[in-house]
């Protein structure tokens, strides 16, 4: 057995389920925000557009993906980000993915060369899929805290020099998961900058980008920071976006990565190796889902409902802050994380996540400790239940 699986931590819903194990819960319906899997309904265009194609089972799709879903992705970058016409060539810097969990791991395998000192930065809290592909990459994980003192973004400036010689590779997460917190433009040229400086790849998990509550405030991405810098050659770039929180298509594992044509070019080789192209109706559904935003901007409006709805219950007992975008809120707890969770779960049958899953102890610190991540995907009327619900708890804590 390759022996790094051995340094794999449990996932945090297994480590919730030894947490619950022996807990009654409260004698009414579970309601969860436990999980980050979006419940509003998939559009009926993209359900559509799967049924019209089912012929395309009978064929192997390609790895690189048809031609015209690099272009309609191309197109959606380009207006979304204010990217320069054609700096993006469809045929260089696209490959379409099957969803960014499975293409953020692959990355890493990929991209590291397994030296005794190479390491992989990461945002903490994170999704552990980063900690995970660095350690089966062979590198070592080193975590920059997000706490509420930097606003829940790294302190980039602080990182020793010694770090960013060994770094290969730095996995961002804008907007964050679990934080909410956006990166400003001047932050991620800061990191291209370092990158440039240290010679590392940036990786760039960007599936939260289009859930944001100001329509006139979409939050930037790393594309859009190289381009305003001149760097139309995406070097060291890479984003990650899906359809799964934008298109509420979590089932369809429909992705895509961009950037630097040279990185991607040896993530397709991999890729070609690893057997994993997007069936070809999937390839269909996502292009007309990347060309559609009206859907888009009637999914932000359902989240911006719940989220009012949620803080008018929870602020007056929690400390709790309306997130910059996600649709995650990460309250502090009135006791430990995990105690919070069980009381949560017996009293009143509600499913969270303790903060402490979601990060690492480092340097003394697990900035994760005492919150929890509460996720606002079930319907309005289950999230406006299980706010009271929560409320009520914590009164009695």
């Amino acid at each position: 057995m390759n022996p790094d699986l051995a340094r794999l931590q449990p996932y945090p819903f297994e480590r919730i389920r030894s947490l619950l194990e022996g807990v009654s819960p409260a004698g009414v319906p579970a309601v969860s925000l436990a999980m980050g899997e979006p419940k509003h309904p998939t559009p009926d265009f993209i359900h559509q557009a799967i049924s019209n194609n089912l012929g395309g089972l009978a064929n192997y799709p390609l790895t690189k993906g048809m031609p015209a879903l690099r272009e309609s992705i191309a197109g959606w970058l380009t207006r979304r980000f204010q990217l320069p016409e054609d700096a993006l060539d469809a045929g260089q810097h696209v490959i379409p993915v099957n969803g960014t969990r499975e293409a953020l791991f692959a990355f890493a395998q990929t991209v590291v060369q397994r030296k005794p000192d190479a390491a992989i930065v990461m945002p903490n809290p994170f999704y552990q899929i980063y900690e995970g592909a660095a350690l089966l990459a062979g590198a070592q994980p080193v975590f920059l805290h997000c706490t509420q003192d930097n606003g829940f973004i790294p302190d980039f400036a602080a990182v020793p020099a010694e770090v960013w010689r060994r770094c290969q590779l730095l996995y961002i997460c804008s907007p964050g998961n679990p934080t909410g917190a956006v990166m400003p433009l001047e932050t991620l040229k800061q990191v291209l900058e370092l990158a440039e400086q240290h010679d590392f790849i940036v990786a760039s998990d960007e599936c939260y980008s289009e859930l944001y509550f100001d329509e006139d405030q979409p939050p930037p991405g790393l594309l859009q920071a190289a381009a305003q810098m001149g760097n139309t050659a995406w070097k060291r770039c890479v984003v990650f976006h899906s359809l799964s929180k934008r298109s509420n298509a979590p089932g369809m594992r429909s992705g895509f990565v961009a950037g630097d044509a040279e990185v991607l070019k040896q993530f397709l080789l991999f890729r070609t190796y690893h057997g994993c192209a997007m069936p070809l109706p999937f390839q269909l559904a996502s292009i007309a889902a990347w060309n559609d935003e009206t859907h888009v901007q009637e999914n932000r409006r359902l989240y911006r409902q719940k989220f009012a709805a949620v803080m008018d219950i929870l602020a007056p007992v929690l400390d709790v802050q309306m997130p910059q975008a996600s649709f995650y809120l990460w309250p502090k707890t009135p006791v430990d994380d995990e105690t919070f969770t069980r009381e949560l779960f017996a009293q009143a049958h509600v499913n969270v996540v303790p903060g402490s899953y979601l990060s690492r102890e480092a340097e003394g610190l697990n900035p994760g400790a005492n919150r929890v991540r509460l996720a606002l995907v079930a319907p309005l009327e289950d999230c406006i239940e299980a706010a009271g619900r929560i409320r009520r708890v914590t009164e009695t804590l």
